[in-house]
């Protein structure tokens, strides 16, 4: 059996080894080894990972990815206050917005969990997300893909944690999504070249 078929990291064009989904389509090499799975700080870009994430949920990624600076472009940056003061004229903007995926559970609840952050302290988003990030030690590097979970403890208790405090769309695989995203776990198989960085 193969490395690739037994969900190992296979070889890129470069020669490097990368995790197999990493090497499925151009945009995602450069998401792979330059983004995914590399700390990411600060309340406005964590916000944007929370949205994005829940956009995602029940589509591939890729399908985010490609439209990442439609959002951007749709939502100020994701800066929270700018977001937080959206008026029902913005909400039917988004709707409208074909930039983005115009999903209106989803657009409502990135408008909501906005003005529910707008009202907490600087940093405290970041240091609630961050409160749940494993101890690298705990876990060995998964080997193949398989070894990859969808729900830890940890992130079902991040999802806890978000959904009492008044965030939407913030379920246990939504919220694993994003600590592999955002660094907080590293995700990236053992063999792998960004896994080294």
């Amino acid at each position: 059996m193969s490395d690739e078929s037994a969900g190992g990291a296979v070889p890129g064009p470069d020669g490097a080894l990368r995790c197999p989904w990493g090497l499925s389509t151009e945009d995602y090499v450069k998401y792979h080894d330059e983004e995914w799975g590399r700390p990411v700080h600060g309340d406005d870009a964590l916000f944007e990972r929370v949205s994005l994430e829940a956009f995602q949920s029940g589509l591939s990624w890729i399908t985010i990815l490609r439209r990442r600076e439609g959002f951007r472009a749709a939502f100020a940056g994701f800066k929270i206050s700018d977001v937080a003061a959206f008026t029902d004229t913005d909400r039917e903007r988004l709707l409208a917005d074909e930039g983005i995926i115009r999903n209106r559970a989803k657009i409502d609840a990135t408008l909501a969990n906005a003005r529910v952050l707008a009202d907490w302290p600087e940093g405290e988003l970041d240091t609630l997300i961050w409160s749940h990030a494993p101890d690298p030690a705990a876990r060995p590097a998964p080997r193949v893909i398989g070894d990859v979970p969808a729900i830890t403890d940890e992130s079902t208790a991040l999802s806890k944690a978000l959904k009492k405090r008044g965030l939407r769309f913030v379920g246990p695989t939504t919220a694993y999504a994003l600590m592999q995203a955002c660094g907080l776990v590293n995700d990236h198989l053992v063999d792998c070249t960004a896994r080294k960085r």
